[in-house]
């Protein structure tokens, strides 16, 4: 990858929340590392998969090239490294896969993503896999308004659905491992958030804009209908037609966010 390809898409990456143009709706998060020689940060825009255990798994491919990324030589000397997802950006710690966890991860995201298949049959190396984790205490943050963060993290979930859909209803008759892996991944981060809404989010908004409390009833009882949908993926995730639920629940948050963004979003976004 030139040094001016990376760069653009870099850019892109970080003025789109984590959206490339050339890459599609695929996932995709910036990998800063430190050079192993040099010492000096070097990012890389990666594609990567979810993982059990809110790890993130991103394949040292290099295109099924002969020899290793810069990157990966770079967490093999120092794991410590900066991860930016599009709406959060935060330290993390790199963990080269081995042997037959290797082989078994590496089995399930070529399930869902055959290009990397494609890769490790073009090179005699074997493409290594690494995961990768928050290194830090609680969730992220991002360091604009809280509206707008808001904002950004109802779009992530807009992106993850669409990508899971497409992934779902390219499956065929079974669905895989890793599949399942990926929509638990998003059922647990948007019960996470809807949580931190009715806990956090909506008591503050309430002591600001009293007015709001009809609001915040209505997305409430919105929030039991999405938790009732994710319970429905997450029992049809374990037999072999789950594209009906993925389709329901995308309908049902989609008129939930979107009402969300126009009565809470803008409390969120007022000055102080």
């Amino acid at each position: 990858m030139s040094y001016d390809f990376n760069t653009s898409n870099i850019a892109e990456f970080r003025a789109n929340r984590g959206r490339v143009a050339m890459f599609g709706d695929s996932r995709l998060l910036l990998l800063t590392t430190i050079g192993a020689r040099s010492g000096r940060p070097h990012t890389t825009i990666l594609g990567f998969v979810p993982d059990e255990g809110n790890r993130l798994l991103v394949i040292a491919s290099a295109g099924g090239a002969d020899t290793h990324p810069a990157w990966y030589h770079n967490v093999r000397a120092n794991p410590d490294v900066t991860i930016e997802d599009g709406i959060f950006t935060y330290p993390g710690v790199a963990e080269v896969l081995g042997g037959a966890e290797r082989d078994r991860v590496f089995a399930r995201i070529v399930e869902v993503q055959p290009g990397y298949g494609d890769y490790q049959r073009k090179t005699s190396r074997v493409l290594p896999v690494v995961a990768l984790r928050n290194a830090q205490e609680g969730p992220p943050r991002a360091g604009n308004s809280f509206g707008e963060t808001l904002k950004a993290i109802h779009d992530s979930f807009r992106r993850e659905l669409a990508i899971i859909r497409n992934e779902v209803a390219g499956a065929g008759p079974r669905i895989g491992a890793q599949l399942r892996i990926n929509c638990l991944a998003l059922c647990g981060g948007l019960h996470n958030h809807h949580r931190g809404e009715d806990l956090g989010i909506f008591p503050a908004v309430l002591v600001k804009n009293p007015e709001l409390a009809p609001v915040v009833e209505r997305l409430r009882a919105e929030h039991e209908t999405v938790a009732r949908l994710i319970g429905e993926l997450e029992a049809a995730i374990r037999t072999d037609n789950p594209l009906p639920q993925v389709e329901a629940l995308i309908a049902e948050l989609e008129a939930h966010l979107r009402y969300e963004e126009e009565t809470i979003v803008p409390a969120l976004s007022a000055p102080a």
